[in-house]
């Protein structure tokens, strides 16, 4: 593939909700350009972008897929990213190292959540747009339907520069307005506008006309005064209209019968913007945020953004990144300003689906890859040592939804550590953590879909074999009141017998204190020697409490007498006799269940605030506040992590993916006295089956 300069980029990426045809659309682009002489399909699993065997499986985008080709003396940087929610980050990293996207948007379906959702995204980031309207073929295909429901949802600037030639299985192409051309069959053929729809598309193309010209100071007036726009200037208006984000073009077609494809990328090599329009902002201190903006070039020094990391176990790490400035040679040494750390780059290469095309140097606004380096990570920004630079991360979403990992067998526990490790290597919202209160290890995620594929991936890749269970809630255990025990450890059984005798109190302490440990023997009762014995039991002790075999906190053991024996007194006689003794003061301390309380933030849609509330009340949650912004609503409430592990499915499932919340940890509270039965009653049926 020749050298492109800046102004012939695009970068674009392929947004919609989740089975509107991005996928099929790319495939039908690549072989419109000749780029694949087969078309495949989704169904079939032979497409160029889902070439991963989970996606063939599945049927779905999992992975972000760069799809390069050419056009009319234009490199396009195509990226197709999941429409699934729980593969959001590769929305994120795809809409990074974008400048412009296009929004599918399904015929038969119309405007669904997800398109709403990646809308939402195009607004926060002030993308340029565009809308193809993809499943012209399909049955209860509408275009009149879908146009209506996209201008109600995002607003009158949504205008249509074509319009279907016929829809279901009568579909034969588009008439574009600009042109006032028919576009029919695939491949494409140019002709003139159908006689049927000529006072329509004069209709649609005068609002064309005027929705172009009023956001051009100079076009309005030639406009306002009748006088006759070239093509030319309507061109240039609509370009600047679409890169300002005052015109979103409505385009419309069918992937699987590769029609509309052609005017399609005409419309991203004419409106969208190049690397050139959108300045680069650089991070100037990175702990206080402060960022300056920079005018891209390819004689600037390097700086480029590392946006993906896939682990392979035969080739190794392949890293792909976008140079925003300057260039990057193959063969060369550069430098990780986020790491401090030279890394040594081998030969770079264009990506496409699955295959790689060895390239000598990719310069600023393109986009490549290069294989096997050590040190740098999803994020991290490239750059010359003698310049660094550091380019603001990309923001992922939070990882909500968690999961228990069990291995199957030894030899999976053997290989667990390191298929995890570059799981997360590999995906910036999927980390591990070991929980210590449970003694498992939680994987973390954005939805169950995700960890499931994440587990499958562990068994295709490194050959691990785990199993995913919801995980255990660490609950703790205390006291409310101080009480006082005794506990004398005595065994004789010929020769050298065994003698403890200890005498302590506990007392209940503030939460979040933890656990203390005193001594108040005096007259040595107890010698000096054998203290730090007894404080090793009592640890040992609390941590398997009396209720249900949980860690036991907030609790201070004060010992206070006991009685020795010169010769059958050991260490061991005594951590015995303490751990014996903190147990039965335990016992008789009112000992009482603690279950974490965790902070959730739930946006959701107004609409819904009262069906959500009314979920959150059944699920013991206590609500804080509430902050209406903008048509959503904003519910800071508490509720036991208990009731909340599974809220991520819940939450997609109450509002259709419209909702989101954030969570964390608060405080320990004590468990009511129905959920305490319950988890007594729980932990025992765990133990018998233990024992069978």
């Amino acid at each position: 593939m020749q050298h492109y300069s800046m102004e012939n980029i695009r970068n674009v990426v392929l947004l919609s909700h989740g089975g509107a045809g991005k996928t099929s659309l790319s495939e039908a682009i690549l072989f419109t350009t000749g780029v694949i002489n087969r078309l495949g399909k989704v169904d079939d699993g032979t497409t160029t972008s889902d070439f991963d065997p989970d996606e063939v499986k599945r049927k779905i985008s999992i992975n972000l897929s760069l799809l390069p080709f050419e056009w009319k003396n234009t490199k396009i940087n195509l990226i197709d990213v999941p429409g699934y929610f729980d593969f959001l980050g590769e929305v994120k990293a795809g809409m990074r190292v974008s400048e412009g996207t296009v929004i599918v948007v399904s015929a038969a379906a119309g405007v669904e959540v997800g398109t709403e959702k990646v809308w939402g995204f195009c607004e926060e980031g002030r993308f340029p747009r565009m809308i193809f309207v993809n499943k012209m073929d399909r049955e209860n295909a509408s275009f009149q339907r879908a146009v209506e429901q996209i201008q109600a949802k995002f607003g009158a600037k949504c205008v249509p520069v074509q319009l279907p030639i016929g829809s279901e299985s009568a579909f034969q192409g588009v008439v574009d307005f600009l042109t006032m051309k028919s576009y029919t069959g695939s491949p494409s053929k140019e002709g003139e506008v159908p006689q049927a729809m000529k006072s329509e598309a004069d209709t649609y193309r005068a609002r064309l006309v005027e929705a172009i010209a009023s956001a051009d100071d100079t076009l309005i007036e030639k406009y306002l005064n009748d006088e006759q726009l070239t093509l030319e200037e309507l061109h240039k208006s609509l370009r600047q209209s679409v890169k300002n984000g005052a015109v979103v073009p409505v385009l419309a077609g069918s992937a699987l019968q590769n029609m509309g494809i052609s005017p399609l990328m005409d419309a991203i090599q004419s409106y969208l913007p190049s690397p050139k329009d959108r300045k680069v902002t650089v991070l100037n201190n990175h702990a206080k945020g402060e960022t300056q903006e920079v005018e891209p070039s390819e004689e600037a020094s390097l700086a480029a953004l590392v946006f993906k990391t896939s682990a392979d176990p035969y080739v190794g790490k392949l890293t792909y990144f976008r140079v925003y400035t300057g260039s990057l040679e193959s063969n060369s040494q550069i430098w990780n300003s986020n790491k401090n750390e030279a890394e040594r780059i081998g030969q770079l290469f264009v990506v496409r689906g699955k295959t790689q095309e060895p390239v000598p140097a990719l310069k600023a606004g393109d986009i490549g890859g290069v294989a096997k380096l050590n040190v740098t990570a999803t994020g991290d920004t490239l750059c010359k040592r003698e310049k660094p630079v550091q380019l603001p991360p990309i923001v992922f979403p939070d990882s909500t939804f968690s999961m228990a990992v069990y291995p199957r067998t030894k030899a999976d526990i053997d290989k667990l550590g390191t298929a995890l490790a570059r799981l997360a290597e590999e995906d910036p919202t999927f980390f591990v953590r070991r929980e210590p209160d449970t003694n498992e290890t939680v994987i973390w995620g954005l939805g169950e879909t995700q960890l499931e594929v994440a587990a499958e991936k562990m068994l295709r890749k490194f050959g691990v074999a785990v199993e995913l269970k919801t995980p255990k809630v660490p609950y703790k255990e205390t006291i409310l009141v101080s009480a006082d025990a005794e506990h004398k450890h005595k065994k004789q059984t010929g020769g050298h017998g065994q003698y403890g005798h200890v005498v302590l109190r506990v007392e209940p302490l503030p939460s979040g204190t933890g656990h203390q440990f005193e001594s108040a023997v005096v007259g040595g009762t107890i010698p000096r020697n054998y203290i730090p014995a007894v404080e090793k039991g009592v640890h040992e002790a609390l941590q398997e409490g009396v209720l249900a075999g949980y860690p036991v906190v907030d609790v201070k053991t004060v010992v206070t007498d006991g009685s020795y024996h010169p010769v059958d007194s050991s260490e061991i006689c005594f951590k015995i006799a303490g751990a014996q003794a903190v147990k039965k003061g335990l016992s008789g301390g009112q000992p009482v269940l603690l279950e974490p309380i965790m902070d959730l933030e739930v946006t959701i849609p107004d609409e819904l605030t009262g069906d959500i509330i009314g979920d959150l009340n059944t699920k013991r949650a206590h609500i804080q506040g509430m902050n209406p912004s903008g048509g959503t609503n904003i519910i800071q409430t508490q509720a036991p992590l208990a009731e909340v592990q599974r809220y991520a499915i819940d939450l997609k499932s109450m509002t259709q993916g419209r909702g989101s919340f954030k969570m964390k940890f608060s405080h320990y509270k004590h468990a009511p006295a129905h959920i305490t039965q319950q988890i007594i009653a729980d932990r025992q049926a765990e133990k018998e089956a233990a024992k069978a």
